[in-house]
């Protein structure tokens, strides 16, 4: 089969360790594992130093591009907008997220193909025009076609989804980020990113019984939290990370998006040669071997930890038991010993409605192999199923090596749902049947994300995050008070059984058949890009204004989001990703579920023109046509959640100037920088709880804005009483220059023109 990027991974791994050489030699210290992938990927070799971790800034040159369906729409529209011909590093875009999972994989995928033709159309247009490979919808999820596909030991990848960083199971640097990030590296500029912290995780011991890996990072987001680990690279190591599948390492890395991580990764070891052999790429692994020795830390690191990582978390594999997380946020971690009675102590709703095993997490052979091994025995025990169970395989591949190996039957004889190879219920996409989308009720997923109406849309679905495992032996009992791994369960005989240890094969005798169907394309200018005027999914960007200090006299504080402000509060998906490819549709979306800090709504915040309450959007409008800026206000960790930069976008285009937390997360931070956003942090987070709901907010000293001088907040209260403080920010020189430009994007306009 053919091996994608065999050029260039040959020639990466022909200069990889003498480089490393070159760099330890300069820098004289023994190198973490991250050091010395992000190191070797300096836009220019000569800029290595002794970077300061959390402080200094580096440019880097990663070697692959990946966006998803959703996200690449607006990243490609900027992209048209750069006068390129093609794309300087290979790329590729991967139909998953705009397939609706209802009925099956057949009807949906269908629905979905003419339902989508128009973006799909534009989407393979722009990719044949400029090069880029193109997954068609149905061939699996992006960070699954990845792994099989493209990720390589000590390669570095960007993509635009804050999942990306799955591929660190394969000991690739992979990084999540918006897609003003994902342009500047398709059209050959530096890639900048502040050099993060390193969390070192020792892994000790060997799993056992009903853990699995997927408890590994279900524990590490109680103990970090979902902002724990920002700006921070999780690296694992110790013999206890050896024992694990390279699907179980993926779902590690996966998942440490949760914990706000800018990526994690794993050493290369036999099970990820294992499987780069497994799914038809024997000579990346054989070079991945000779190369091994720098595709981990030194020596020295792992002797003495503690003086090369920020910080050193130590979990014991062989002591760890099944987790659930949840409700509503990922870091609520629970051992599952102790989980029945967090749901009498809460009043969670006890009763398991749905089990969703799938995402981009866990859908791998390996996932679907574990959890149908639990399927068998509710039929060899005479059990009877009490939850709905729903599937998403990962990929194509997936998906045939279990439909040929009895897999895909094991779940249809206790009547599961098979959907399409996609995303589905895990970003909004699952149009559920139900008598009341406002219902209390208990759903557990394989997933990764379980904010509130992030499934279902239904604000009252208490959604936890578990293994496919227990996904699948909870959906049997029905209860979420069940513990397989104590507890028995009434058979149709009138008999007490308890379920067998699940187990799987990793991988099915023959390796995975690797079916693509991958469109590998050359550019080519005659292509034309066709998008109608009077499209309502698809709209020209238009460049964003540039700085004018009178903007930021004056604003009047359009909403003060109370408590968690994820992107899903800020750019909803769900039923509004088919306006991703249209800023000014989706824009009507923008701040919808963020909680009004006045009066405890959403979307119903004070309009300063008329006195009366109004949507978000509407409000943002009406300012807007009246030539004012606005101003928005939050809490921590703004942001958090996925790398969609709409999030960013859609406050730049109703003309609010100002982001203004007590915290951001990394992607979204970014993200606004890059948009020509002034995103700032209280100095006094107290200074927060100042902010009334009818004051006009200034930036005093705007005109003087430089890197790591405070900028001064005077905010003047519906009785002319003045307060001023002072909130700090991130912005370095360069992103200076987007932030007077009105963006990223205009920045690298003016450079290509001049």
């Amino acid at each position: 089969m053919q091996i994608y990027d065999i050029e260039m991974i040959r020639e990466f791994y022909k200069n990889y360790s003498s480089k490393i050489e070159r760099i330890r030699s300069k820098i004289k210290k023994p190198l973490t594992l991250s050091e010395k992938i992000l190191f070797a990927h300096l836009y220019n070799e000569n800029d290595i130093k002794d970077f300061k971790r959390s402080e200094d800034y580096a440019n880097f040159k990663p070697d692959r591009v990946a966006m998803q369906d959703a996200t690449a729409q607006m990243t490609l529209l900027q992209f048209m907008n750069a006068g390129k011909t093609s794309s300087s590093v290979p790329a590729t875009i991967h139909c998953d997220h705009l397939i609706e999972a209802c009925k099956g994989a057949e009807e949906d995928l269908k629905n979905a193909l003419n339902i989508n033709k128009e973006v799909y159309d534009f989407l393979e247009s722009v990719a044949k025009k400029y090069g880029l490979g193109f997954w068609e919808a149905g061939s699996g999820i992006i960070h699954q076609i990845i792994l099989e596909n493209y990720a390589f030991p000590g390669g570095l990848i960007i993509g635009t989804d804050s999942h990306t960083p799955n591929a660190g199971g394969l000991g690739m640097m992979a990084i999540g980020v918006g897609g003003a990030d994902a342009v500047d590296v398709m059209t050959g500029q530096e890639w900048e990113l502040k050099v993060p912290n390193i969390i070192g995780v020792k892994l000790t011991g060997k799993l056992n019984g009903w853990a699995s890996a997927k408890d590994v990072i279900l524990k590490l987001a109680g103990i970090l939290t979902v902002k724990g680990a920002t700006n921070c690279i999780i690296e694992y190591f110790g013999e206890g990370a050896s024992t694990l599948s390279a699907m179980g390492k993926s779902s590690i890395c996966n998942m440490g998006a949760e914990v706000g991580a800018t990526t994690s990764i794993f050493p290369f070891d036999n099970n990820i040669k294992e499987y780069l052999i497994k799914t038809g790429r024997e000579e990346v692994a054989n070079l991945s071997e000779e190369n091994s020795n720098n595709l981990k830390a030194d020596e020295e690191v792992y002797k003495n930890p503690s003086k090369f990582y920020d910080r050193i978390i130590e979990i014991n594999l062989s002591e760890l038991e099944p987790y659930i997380n949840g409700p509503f946020t990922p870091d609520s971690s629970s051992k599952i010993s102790d989980f029945a009675k967090k749901v009498e102590e809460n009043k969670y709703p006890a009763k398991m409605e749905v089990g969703l095993i799938g995402s981009c997490t866990n859908s791998s052979y390996y996932d679907l192999s574990k959890a149908a091994s639990l399927a068998r025995q509710v039929i060899e025990k005479k059990l009877k199923i009490k939850s709905q169970i729903i599937i998403n395989p990962g990929s194509l591949n997936s998906y045939n090596a279990a439909l040929k190996n009895g897999i895909i039957d094991d779940f249809k004889k206790i009547n599961a749902i098979i959907m399409t190879n996609a995303c589905g219920p895990c970003i909004g996409q699952w149009k559920r049947e139900t008598d009341d989308n406002n219902r209390v009720n208990s759903i557990v997923t394989s997933f990764n994300r379980n904010f509130a109406k992030r499934a279902d849309g239904n604000p009252n679905t208490h959604a936890f995050i578990a293994s496919p495992e227990i996904v699948m032996a909870l959906s049997i009992a029905g209860d979420l008070r069940f513990n397989p791994l104590t507890d028995t369960l009434t058979n149709e005989d009138g008999e007490e059984v308890k379920l067998d240890i699940p187990f799987g094969d990793a991988f099915p005798k023959e390796g995975l058949s690797m079916e693509s169907r991958a469109k590998e394309n050359i550019p080519d200018s005659k292509v034309e890009i066709i998008i109608n005027k009077n499209s309502n999914r698809l709209q020209l960007l238009k460049p964003f204004p540039k700085f004018n200090a009178e903007d930021f006299k004056n604003m009047p504080l359009l909403i003060k989001a109370k408590g968690k402000c994820t992107t899903d509060h800020i750019s909803m998906a769900g039923a509004w990703l088919k306006y991703r490819g249209h800023l000014e549709n989706i824009s009507d979306n923008m701040l919808m579920g963020a909680v009004n800090y006045f009066n405890d709504k959403t979307n119903s915040v004070f309009n300063q023109l008329n006195g009366n309450y109004g949507e978000v959007s509407k409000v943002a409008k009406e300012y807007k046509l009246n030539n004012i800026s606005s101003i928005v206000v939050a809490e921590e960790n703004y942001g958090e959640g996925s790398s969609r930069e709409h999030a960013a976008m859609e406050p730049r285009f109703l003309n609010v100037k100002v982001i203004l937390v007590k915290s951001f997360a990394r992607i979204h931070e970014t993200n606004l920088k890059k948009q020509g956003m002034l995103a700032l942090t209280f100095k006094d987070k107290n200074d927060y709880d100042k902010i009334g709901e009818k004051d006009k907010i200034s930036i005093e000293n705007i005109e003087s804005f430089s890197p790591n001088k405070p900028l001064l907040i005077r905010v003047v209260g519906e009785n002319k009483n003045e307060i001023y403080f002072e909130a700090l920010h991130t912005y370095n020189e360069t992103q200076i220059e987007w932030f007077k430009n009105g963006g990223a994007l205009n920045t690298l306009t003016l450079l290509k023109n001049y």
